[in-house]
């Protein structure tokens, strides 16, 4: 009897797992099905440059059926709930697609109207975001444009996608108004809900000086509660209050909608609850996630679903040949974060260390938390990496799914 696995989302984690999947299980005895509402395949670390005319939207997205394997069967449509009872994924479009396995990687959803005043007259007029497609694109003829004045970058809550993304725009803005001539008439500003520039201390403590090596005011613990558009201003749940010309948002992040339709599938923030290690649902045996769906500890960074990967697929395959799930993810995370003038750090990390000076992935690798133009030609050729090698399915030589530790400077790691 022919097994059908069902993909939510054809993203990066949903494609590349779709892609390893398809290489390793036998096309006579396993159907694979990717469900997604449209087929633009959008590389979202991109997003972050367009506002700064360094790439364009064409450039940075692709037919999602085009990036999947022979074999691989792609479904076009909305996904209305998934009937976990009854192993059920309902669609838009009329269709029921049974399943002998789920795969949830539908990412995260960005939701500015859960924040009082975000989602009304100011967004795309006063406020901007460039964490989709569309919002990057306005953002971009807006900034062209901006004569000067204060501009604010607020992350409204956590979790987000990408959480070094926010940084990067701040110091690619102070590159970008240095390059026009008025970055003496710009007031940059980075408002968190953190208690410093990054969750992480080590990494908090390097990026912080390097905002305020550049100018740019840091505001910590800040949980904003209202936009007011036409005064210009946030105003937190504490009643302070941050005034803006331009503010750059980063909405508060959910589980996709259906997720929230579906009884019993994910929390109450939209996300599946799932084993950090084996990445098997805590919902059904048969149920996995990854990527940004998956709520678990891990960032939601692009390059976790890559790192997940082939844990993922490997347990899928212990769990169709009825065998224990052994593989685990250590919540490897690594990020390249982009500091202007040609110049990036790196990051790299997982559940239980700190990031960590030294090199990565060895020893005579790239430095990290350490600027460097090395780090900025990394950022900017991972892209090629994506379409022609992370997508695809691809082992990388010298690059698994752990974390490494030759390298690093361990002596670093705080007590």
């Amino acid at each position: 009897m022919v097994k059908r696995i069902v993909i939510l989302g054809g993203g990066t984690g949903g494609t590349l797992v779709a892609n390893r999947l398809r290489r390793s299980l036998d096309r006579e005895t396993v159907e694979i099905v990717v469900v997604d509402q449209d087929n633009s395949h959008v590389y979202q670390p991109g997003l972050l440059f367009i506002p700064f005319a360094m790439t364009t939207a064409d450039a940075i997205t692709r037919p999602r059926e085009r990036q999947f394997h022979p074999g691989i069967r792609f479904h076009r449509a909305s996904i209305e709930r998934v009937d976990v009872e009854h192993d059920q994924v309902i669609l838009g479009d009329g269709v029921t697609l049974d399943y002998d396995i789920l795969i949830v990687a539908t990412g995260a959803i960005l939701l500015p109207e859960e924040t009082e005043g975000l989602a009304g007259p100011v967004w795309m007029d006063r406020a901007f975001t460039f964490y989709d497609l569309e919002g990057a694109v306005a953002l971009h003829q807006r900034l062209e444009s901006f004569p000067g004045g204060r501009l604010v970058v607020n992350v409204v809550d956590t979790p987000i996608k990408c959480p070094v993304a926010p940084l990067e725009f701040c110091f690619l803005a102070d590159w970008y108004f240095q390059q026009r001539g008025i970055r003496d008439k710009v007031d940059l500003v980075y408002v968190t809900p953190l208690d410093g520039a990054f969750t992480k201390p080590v990494a908090s403590r390097t990026l912080g000086n390097l905002l305020e090596q550049k100018g740019i005011q840091l505001v910590t613990d800040y949980n904003t509660a209202t936009v007011d558009g036409s005064e210009g201003r946030l105003i937190s749940f504490d009643d302070r209050e941050v005034s803006f010309d331009l503010a750059v948002m980063i909405p508060a992040h959910g589980g996709a909608a259906y997720v929230g339709a579906s009884p019993g599938l994910g929390d109450a923030l939209g996300y599946i609850e799932t084993d950090k290690y084996t990445l098997q649902s805590k919902v059904k045996d048969n149920i996995f996630a990854l990527g940004d769906a998956a709520g678990i500890p891990a960032s939601k960074a692009g390059s976790v679903p890559h790192f997940e990967g082939d844990v993922l697929v490997t347990n899928i395959m212990r769990f169709l040949a009825g065998q224990t799930l052994d593989a685990r993810f250590d919540g490897h995370t690594n990020c390249f974060i982009e500091s202007g003038f040609h110049k990036a750090l790196l990051i790299d990390f997982n559940y239980d260390t700190e990031p960590l000076t030294g090199h990565y992935p060895t020893d005579v690798g790239l430095p990290l938390l350490k600027e460097s133009h090395l780090n900025h030609l990394g950022k900017l050729m991972f892209q090629t990496f994506y379409w022609h090698s992370l997508l695809p399915g691809h082992d990388v030589p010298g690059v698994g799914s752990a974390m490494p530790l030759r390298g690093k400077h361990l002596e670093a790691t705080p007590h």
